[in-house]
């Protein structure tokens, strides 16, 4: 992935800075080369949780998941029984036969409190709470938010699960950089991880380590699994709860810190990283790989550099030439954005999305 990969074809709108490359970026092609080679046929499980109106985000997310990804993927959509068909029909024409699977799921949560997990922060979110009970067969997944969109492969950050020490069993990014900043440290009334908690936006399990623990909690001197955990929280916590299951998450890896493995923050990065003045050094340096449009900023003009992006990957049509279909008219639209605090650094938001279009090429030209 670093500058001195050459393509014939390659003009100097291809070439990248000298400062995201290094001794960085061999050691981390490195990692990620050896893990996909003794890692060669593992399919990757995604899973995503649909409510109400976002049909239209979610899909637009998969897609994004799709354009650039190597392995396989296996899709785990849990979705309103309203959206099955709207689902069904619209994967069904994804043109990517044998790369591509999914499943649809019904919503369910434990019958004795089915209400109760539903209604908690936003209808549905709460779902992923249950994967690793639902989801019985599968080792491993990634989560992620609807409102995500994929700047570089799934396969790179699938490959952190090869990084995980013997005691970590997820890994998720900070709610933020910037302490002052800060919602957790500034205003919540429970237990969070570290100094600014974490964003469950999107979260990497190994659900087979996630079944298998017994959990530090502050119910009981006995530790708890998974299965056993969840509702006590829930009652210990739901009146000083904001941000439902995401903080019931927090809560647990605060007591039990050594099971969270912490991702930069380019893997999630937000409008928090950049609307009071950027504060995600690692995107500054490397560019965003995952791009969270929480707040609805997708949907609204208050964040227009984060509508850009999205607005482009929804318009995008599979097969066309992605340098002038998707990124060269991206960044135009992105430049139309710097009189906003996240337009100033628009830069951060095709870094990345530049050398993941230079890479699929590299791979079709090799014949992969």
């Amino acid at each position: 992935r670093c500058k001195n990969l050459s393509v014939s074809f390659w003009n100097s709108y291809w070439m990248l800075p000298s400062d995201v490359c290094g001794m960085n970026c061999f050691w981390e092609a490195a990692f990620r080369y050896n893990y996909m080679k003794t890692h060669p046929s593992e399919k990757m499980h995604l899973a995503v949780v649909a409510c109400g109106e976002r049909l239209e985000e979610t899909v637009t997310m998969l897609r994004s998941a799709v354009i650039f990804s190597i392995k396989p993927l296996q899709f785990h959509i849990f979705a309103e029984d309203q959206l099955h068909e709207s689902f069904k029909d619209i994967l069904d024409d994804f043109p990517y036969e044998g790369k591509v699977n999914y499943t649809l799921y019904p919503i369910t949560f434990p019958t004795e409190s089915a209400a109760e997990w539903k209604k908690l922060f936003k209808p549905c979110a709460s779902q992923r709470l249950f994967l690793p009970l639902i989801l019985k067969n599968v080792d491993s997944l990634l989560y992620v938010d609807t409102d995500i969109l994929f700047l570089r492969p799934v396969d790179d950050i699938w490959s952190f699960l090869g990084k995980f020490n013997a005691t970590q069993i997820a890994a998720m990014a900070p709610e933020h950089e910037e302490p002052r900043i800060g919602w957790y440290n500034r205003f919540a009334r429970h237990p969070y991880y570290g100094t600014t908690g974490i964003n469950s936006g999107v979260m990497l399990m190994n659900m087979t380590r996630i079944r298998r623990k017994y959990f530090k909690n502050d119910m009981t001197p006995v530790r708890l699994q998974w299965r056993e955990i969840l509702m006590p929280l829930l009652k210990k916590y739901k009146l000083n709860i904001t941000w439902g299951d995401q903080d019931l998450l927090n809560i647990m890896f605060f007591h039990n810190p050594e099971s969270l493995y912490v991702f930069p923050c380019q893997w999630n990065y937000r409008p928090d990283h950049c609307i009071y003045g950027s504060n995600c050094k690692e995107a500054e340096e490397e560019g965003i790989f995952i791009l969270h449009g929480n707040r609805g900023v997708y949907h609204d003009d208050k964040q227009p550099t984060f509508k850009a992006v999205y607005e482009a990957i929804k318009n995008y049509s599979f097969g066309d030439d992605l340098l002038h279909s998707l990124l060269q008219p991206l960044e135009l639209e992105l430049q139309k954005t710097m009189h906003t605090y996240c337009g100033k650094v628009y830069k951060v938001f095709i870094k990345q999305l530049t050398k993941s279009i230079r890479d699929l090429y590299a791979r079709r030209s090799n014949g992969r």
